[in-house]
């Protein structure tokens, strides 16, 4: 696994004049030398040595003014020479560095990319269609330009794999409370996700600040009838947190009468008093009162 290191190029302002400079001499010193050869009929061998030393001079100063480069903020350089790495630069500004150097520039920012929207099957095998947004930042130049062929590229795939997984892990809704789902649990569900999706980016030198789902429903083929289920769920759940609070009512009732002794109630009577309340707190549509002037028993 690579590990990147700082290197702190030379300021490119510093070299800027010494090169400056060096170029007047030397094109004065070409203009001296043209001139010399140009007078003489006969150029001596020094004359011809002078005219390939400035050539070379001249080579090796066109070489050293390739090695100025600029880099913005949080934008970084990786150096390589022949191959191998030799440090990244971070510092925003105008730098010089060693001409033969290698630089590859790498954005430091924070990007971010929807994911396709991607057709899995729940934790239940219901196909659902979902898709998430995916913030993320490079954090190592080293492993991101060595450890992985294309970093962006593998940012991408790992991301709609690690969205796949997540999706069969959940069902898509549920009325247990204790029970997570795509649905109701976005919070939890997108935690997951970006724990799961750091450690396949870590390799990638990648940091992923945020994820969200952007887009969840049924597919199209099934929304119809999950619809249908939904509501039949919902009547269910329903209908039993009425019975538990009606039955608690209703207990809590008879034992206030048992305590304050207001009536006392043989077990036909208290049947028929849990059965009148059941009718009420359980009924869709409000009960409808019947003055009894007779007695149970009559």
């Amino acid at each position: 696994m690579s590990t990147e290191f700082q290197r702190k190029p030379t300021s490119g302002w510093a070299m800027l004049p010494v090169l400056l400079i060096a170029s007047i001499g030397v094109i004065a010193w070409g203009i001296r030398v043209i001139n010399t050869l140009a007078n003489s009929r006969h150029p001596a061998v020094g004359d011809i040595v002078l005219l390939v030393a400035l050539a070379l001079v001249m080579v090796v100063l066109i070489i050293l003014l390739c090695g100025f480069f600029t880099l913005q903020p949080n934008q970084a350089c990786v150096l390589l020479l022949f191959g191998a790495y030799k440090g990244t630069a971070r510092q925003p500004g105008f730098h010089w560095a060693n001409p033969f150097y290698t630089k590859h520039k790498i954005s430091l920012r924070t990007r971010n990319f929807n994911t396709d929207t991607l057709k899995v099957n729940d934790q239940r095998g219901n196909p659902v269609d979902i898709a998430a947004v995916v913030v993320w930042r490079v954090e190592d130049t080293a492993q991101a330009s060595f450890d992985v062929d294309d970093y962006e590229d593998y940012v991408h795939v790992q991301s709609e794999s690690a969205l796949r997984h997540l999706a069969s892990a959940y069902p898509y809704d549920t009325h247990e409370q204790d029970e997570l789902s795509l649905r109701g649990s976005m919070d939890e569900v997108s935690a997951a996700l970006q724990r799961e999706l750091q450690e396949r980016l870590s390799k990638a030198g990648v940091v992923v600040e945020e994820t969200r789902l952007s887009h969840l429903a049924y597919a199209a083929e099934i929304a119809g009838a999950m619809l249908r289920r939904q509501q039949a769920e919902a009547v269910v759940a329903a209908r039993i947190r009425i019975v538990e609070g009606a039955v608690g009512m209703v207990e809590t009732a008879l034992e206030r009468l048992q305590e304050h002794n207001t009536v006392e109630l043989d077990e036909d009577r208290k049947a028929a008093m849990v059965s009148n309340l059941l009718v009420v707190l359980c009924g869709e549509q409000a009960a409808q009162p019947v003055v009894n002037t007779g007695t149970l028993y009559s």
